[in-house]
């Protein structure tokens, strides 16, 4: 099955790339748009950079050490999007393997002496991811036997011994690599990885151990901790890793870390990372908004982490908290021409960026760049969204059930149903059955959707009389589930409810304290002020019901809010409590926040003073 997680149990299995077509719609776009565009401009500029020609042995060498895995990214990237310029980029960097196996084009001469920056395992979990979407999508060629001959070098070295990887990700990519082969060892590799971390494996650094999850075992963790975008692979590593040896212990203890990672140290979009310095999660409740670093890649890491929780558990809320980051870290991470992105992803951007046209060395959000030094991001999301679609919908032991709305096919997991769905713009999705069958459908309802509801629509019949209207009942967060048998053209209504709502943070976040945010449905909103009209910090908002405005495949909001106060001159703080509510009134437009950065240098701000 052409998916990049299979695992061999769990209460919700995957359906794949072959089973769930997209057709036009929010994410159908962006998947034609990411084949059609993305993956060129990564290889561009991957080629520009030198990147690529590191395996062609042009020197000297250029990018940072662990610039080979950008290619492998990108390999990953095209392999599910079955694009036609993987046999030639695969074979340049297969010519550049060592009879061994070992593969790398900054550490050839001296191999494995910085574990803990050196990267070289980190490589060959995204060569091995690569090779798996090959095998998958392909069937064996160059490609999938240089991630193979990887695999098998990898396992030679480190079986024995206590070393690991400053930066998780070869655990993940070993099991699945087990998944599509069956070759046990892979397996017992990335257990052993996961069982060495924290012993401790690493030397001490600067930001300490717990930056690379070093500073304890994973089982004694009870947080992500450290480095946002390590923690998030090695959780999914785990959660691999207790799957396939059925260590109920050690999914559970990821299931209780992710429990307070999201209540504690997450942002409203699903953002994680509060620190620049490290990259890092902060403390309980650390969630600054303007200091808010949440890169890109920590978003795809907690999407791939949350789905593998849900394949696991069946458990809903991996499902709520996946679409929320989709919506709002996955998609803005690309700009809408898909040929700009953005690294860091803060909820407030005090001062607009210059424009850049060439590599980004800062990479601290503010504005969207075509490149980067480190580019880890725009290849993350190039594979991201080529394998979309097999997140879209699994199969349950009674049949299908459906975690995201995307308008399209799906044939697999019971009878095949076509989805109709102008999602997230508005809340109505169609699943029309394709033909008859059994099975039961689910429909995933989100936490915010207060007031849904669900209807059936059986298929008319020549030979039967009219069916009466469908009967119409409210259904609560979770699955809905309708039951068969099915007949072609039998039709299940899912409304849900698009009113858009103020949201407000817990009194514990300092940063938020006094302010609040708009959303609707699955999207957040932003105050995006170009060229600084209007000037966002003298605004404070009004908490009245948001007026809609719908346009061309968007809906922007509109809130009533007051600008400036006094004349802001003097002492900004005072004895008595205030504010600037007596500020002249004005209305603010208030755009998803997935589609800022799109019109040029903007300040822009998340949560609004109220």
């Amino acid at each position: 099955m052409a998916n990049p997680v299979l695992p061999s149990s769990g209460v919700l299995s995957p359906l794949g790339l072959d089973a769930v077509r997209l057709s036009p719609g929010f994410w159908g776009d962006r998947v034609a748009l990411n084949r059609e565009v993305t993956i060129a401009h990564c290889q561009e500029w991957e080629e520009r950079e030198g990147w690529i020609g590191n395996f062609r042995g042009e020197r000297p060498r250029r990018g940072r050490e662990f610039s080979d895995s950008e290619i492998y990214k990108l390999l990953e990237a095209m392999a599910w999007a079955d694009h036609p310029g993987l046999p030639a980029l695969a074979e340049i960097v297969a010519q550049a393997q060592e009879c061994d196996g070992y593969l790398n084009t900054r550490w050839s001469g001296s191999r494995y002496t910085d574990f803990e920056w050196g990267h070289e395992l980190y490589c060959y979990g995204h060569l091995i991811q690569a090779g798996v979407a090959r095998l998958r999508m392909h069937g064996e060629d160059p490609l999938t036997r240089v991630a193979v001959k990887a695999a098998d070098h990898v396992c030679r070295r480190f079986m024995e011994g206590s070393e690991t990887c400053g930066h998780p990700v070869i655990e993940m990519a070993l099991v699945e690599l087990y998944r599509v082969t069956g070759t046990e060892r892979y397996l017992e590799m990335a257990r052993r990885f996961v069982e060495r971390r924290g012993t401790p494996a690493l030397a001490d650094i600067p930001f300490g151990r717990a930056y690379y999850q070093d500073d304890m075992p994973v089982r004694q963790a009870q947080v992500l901790r450290g480095h946002a975008v390590r923690a998030l692979y090695l959780a999914c590593g785990v959660v691999d890793v207790a799957v396939e040896t059925g260590d109920q212990n050690l999914l559970k203890m990821v299931e209780s870390q992710w429990e307070r990672t999201i209540a504690r140290r997450t942002h409203l979009t699903g953002g994680m990372g509060s620190r620049h310095a490290d990259e890092s999660y902060g403390e309980d409740y650390e969630l600054p908004p303007d200091r808010a670093y949440n890169e890109t890649c920590a978003g795809i890491a907690s999407i791939m982490l949350a789905h593998r929780l849900l394949l696991a558990t069946g458990d809903v809320k991996y499902a709520d908290l996946a679409e929320r980051t989709l919506y709002n870290m996955l998609a803005t991470g690309v700009a809408l021409d898909g040929r700009s992105f953005f690294y860091a992803n803060p909820l407030q951007v005090r001062v607009p960026s210059v424009p850049l046209d060439g590599v980004n060395h800062a990479a601290e959000g503010g504005l969207r760049s075509p490149w980067f030094d480190v580019s880890c991001c725009p290849n993350n999301i190039a594979r991201t969204i080529a394998s979309l679609p097999a997140y879209v919908a699994g199969a349950a032991a009674d049949g299908l059930r459906i975690h995201h709305y995307a308008s399209g096919e799906i044939r697999g997991g019971g009878p095949a149903v076509r989805v109709e769905t102008g999602y997230p713009w508005n809340g109505s999705v169609s699943v029309r059955v394709l033909e008859d069958g059994r099975g039961r459908i689910g429909l995933r309802v989100p936490a915010w959707a207060a007031d849904a509801t669900l209807s059936h629509v059986p298929a008319s019949s020549p030979d039967a009389p009219l069916p009466e209207g469908p009967v119409i009942r409210p259904v609560g967060p979770g699955y809905a589930v309708v039951d068969g048998p099915w007949r072609a053209g039998d039709e299940i209504r899912l409304e849900l409810p698009m009113t858009p709502r103020w949201t407000f943070p817990d009194r514990r976040i300092d940063a938020l304290r006094g302010s609040a945010a708009v959303e609707r449905g699955p999207l957040v909103y932003c105050a995006e002020s170009v060229a600084d009209q209007p000037p966002l910090g003298d605004l404070s908002a009004r908490v009245r019901p948001p007026v809609e405005h719908h346009g061309d495949d968007v809906v922007e909001l509109e809130v009533a809010a007051a600008l400036g106060a006094g004349d802001g001159n003097g002492w900004p703080y005072s004895a008595a409590a205030n504010g600037h509510a007596d500020g002249r009134d004005v209305r603010l437009r208030l755009i998803p926040y997935h589609r800022w950065g799109n019109r040029g240098p903007a300040t822009m701000r998340v949560w609004l003073p109220i």
